[in-house]
């Protein structure tokens, strides 16, 4: 009794052990993926058991050295996630042939970009074939900074688009860029507007508790970044002022509006 017990509850887990997974995942773009499916051992049958897609199993014939997975048969629409599974026999190794069907390529065309009461970025597109984030970005600090996303729709008709920017004194660079599954990255053209904001200064220049950013004679708000004299990013925020308490003695770098200026910190 006690046997055929212990056989009972140790033949699933070696029967499961025979079976291995292979997954894949990216998001739908309208294509079909394509999977090699190669001989057991043994010679006899074939090495993919069962093949599913976001959990639902194929409604097709898997047995044969080659067959397609068809997303239409599991009412996606372009863009969304997909996530496939094979499950196979120990011993041999099924191979997606085409993975990259599910990585969206950046093929969008720029129509527009223009600047909306000086602070909403918009910008307008076509053909793009594949749902990718928008990169916002602002030159500034002597770099161009990545300050927001924006979701693609992914359509090859005529996509509008728009962002909150929070321009710096003087001179605004601003661009939209995607990155692909290529890792490269492709870079709309920039827009350039001048701002009415007054420059902003810091002070003190020599610190023991507190840095205070000001404009125009009274205490603003502005985007900031410290760094240490080896380029170690310390601090970040948007704020009027900046702690410098609980930082040590030395020489720091401070980006503030559009410049970079250097301070100390001191204990007296």
């Amino acid at each position: 009794m006690k046997l055929s017990l212990l056989l009972f509850l140790i033949l699933p887990l070696f029967v499961f052990g025979q079976y291995k997974l292979l997954s894949t995942e990216g998001q739908y773009q309208g294509d079909k993926l394509f999977i090699k499916n190669p001989k057991q051992m043994d010679g006899f049958g074939y090495c993919i058991i069962k093949v599913t897609v976001n959990g639902e199993v194929l409604p097709a014939s898997i047995q044969s050295p080659n067959f397609e997975v068809d997303f239409s048969l599991f009412n996606l629409e372009i863009g969304d996630d997909v996530f496939v599974v094979i499950e196979h026999f120990d011993g041999c190794t099924p191979r997606f042939l085409n993975p990259k069907i599910l990585l969206p390529e950046s093929t969008f065309k720029l129509k527009d970009i223009r600047m909306k009461n000086k602070q909403l970025l918009q910008w307008e597109t076509e053909n793009e074939k594949g749902i990718l984030d928008y990169d916002i970005e602002q030159f500034k600090w002597n770099n161009w900074e990545s300050v927001g996303q924006v979701r693609g729709k992914g359509l090859e008709k005529s996509n509008i688009y728009s962002f909150k920017v929070s321009p710096h004194s003087g001179e605004n660079k601003f661009r939209v860029t995607q990155t692909d599954n290529s890792g490269e990255k492709r870079i709309s053209q920039e827009i350039i507007q001048e701002s009415d904001i007054e420059k902003y200064t810091m002070s003190p220049s020599r610190v023991r508790d507190y840095i205070f950013f000001y404009s125009a004679g009274e205490l603003k708000k502005t985007r900031f970044e410290v760094f240490d004299a080896f380029g170690n990013l310390l601090k970040v925020g948007l704020s009027n002022n900046v702690d410098c308490r609980n930082i040590v003695n030395g020489i720091y770098y401070m980006n503030y509006d559009n410049k970079t200026e250097k301070f100390l910190k001191v204990s007296e």
